[in-house]
């Protein structure tokens, strides 16, 4: 088995940078599909057809349906057809991106990702998480190549929820472990290999920078200032992140994660306060130390991240839904099975609760 490490071709992240989104695009195509929602839209469509102002490069807007599945996938590679689109643009969030990635795939054109939130480390992925149309993890779609380029305007996510960039930091915050497990099993990463040193050293690096700057980003940007520690989260949680998952492979946090997405009550939660709690959980399975166990679930209560079921939003927990979740998380095709142990529904289940019962235990419910 070889060592592999997947990447973008191409990173920028700077403030201001959307507003030179034209000249980047008319070096990979001549006209693009520009994939935003209509709110974004409004936010910074204006800038956007701005920047391709005198390029060779035209543009057709399409507004998302809100869901990245396959029928909004096939809407889009339509639009495309009928247009003449040559590439993609997908400008938002971690569903409009993964589309983005997906539609530039089944019609062989290159893709520039735009993220306006960091609440996820799916900018830089060969990878597009397909769920069907009530929301429910269907399956990971993974692609042969990366974006050609990601683009980070650090001033427009500056602006956004404190909250997006915090589960963000959820999503990050299960990189390292994740990759650990996954490089102990000595089992494939996404990228197809076993994990290189570098994708380890990035992984365990987006977990070094989120401890040290992790609280003083999310103060800095309630405050709304774009600060270093802000600079240095944002690309914790899409750089770091981004190429720590995809080649040091993924675990337990992202499965029990797909395992709540069964609950309905939970769809309200972002993805990365899901994966957070599925990192503790994680952490329960594994019998790590009472320092880790308590560390981790202390930055997760000071960035404000859920540690409790009823924090996912399960107001009534029950064994048949958390056996649900369990059975879901332990499916076959899913990357629990990448524990260097054997896994179960029945200790994924009392993981979950005892994972509950320890963010209770320290939040001092």
């Amino acid at each position: 088995m070889a060592n592999i490490l997947n990447s973008p071709s191409k990173y920028v992240q700077g403030a201001g940078e959307l507003s030179r989104l034209g000249k980047y695009a008319e070096g990979y195509g001549k006209k693009a599909l520009i994939l935003i929602s209509a709110s974004g839209y409004k936010r910074i469509g204006s800038m956007v057809e701005e920047s391709f102002s005198g390029t060779g490069c035209s543009t057709i807007f399409d507004y998302f349906n809100g869901e990245c599945c396959k029928t909004e996938i096939n809407r889009l590679i339509e639009v495309m057809e009928k247009e003449g689109c040559d590439m993609v643009i997908g400008i938002g969030g971690g569903k409009i991106l993964d589309t983005s990635k997906a539609v530039a795939y089944y019609r062989h054109t290159p893709v520039i990702i735009c993220p306006t939130i960091a609440s996820t480390d799916a900018p830089c992925s060969a990878l597009s998480v397909i769920y069907t149309e009530n929301g429910v993890f269907e399956e990971y779609l993974f692609l042969p190549a990366n974006p050609n380029m990601v683009l980070m305007d650090t001033e427009v996510i500056a602006k956004s929820p404190a909250r997006l960039t915090v589960a963000g930091m959820g999503d990050a915050l299960a990189t390292y472990f994740e990759a650990r497990a996954v490089q102990a099993k000595d089992a494939f990463t996404c990228a197809g290999g076993r994990g290189t040193l570098a994708a380890h050293a990035l992984a365990k690096l987006c977990f070094d920078t989120l401890m040290e700057e992790g609280v003083k980003a999310k103060v800095a940007l309630e405050a709304g200032a774009c600060t270093a520690a802000v600079e240095k989260v944002i690309e914790a949680n899409t750089l770091l992140s981004g190429i720590g998952f995809e080649s040091g492979g993924l675990a337990g946090a992202h499965a029990i994660h797909n395992g709540f997405t069964v609950l309905e009550e939970c769809h309200h939660m972002y993805h990365g306060e899901k994966v957070a709690f599925g990192t503790i959980t994680q952490l329960v399975l594994e019998d790590v130390s009472a320092d880790e166990l308590e560390d981790i679930i202390g930055f997760c209560i000071e960035v404000g991240l859920p540690v409790t079921l009823k924090e996912l939003g399960i107001e009534e927990v029950t064994k048949e839904k958390i056996m649900a979740v369990a059975e879901a998380a332990c499916a076959e095709t899913d990357t629990l099975h990448n524990m260097p142990f054997e896994v179960t529904p029945e200790k994924v289940y009392a993981a979950i609760m005892a994972a509950d019962a320890y963010g209770r235990y320290f939040k001092g419910l």
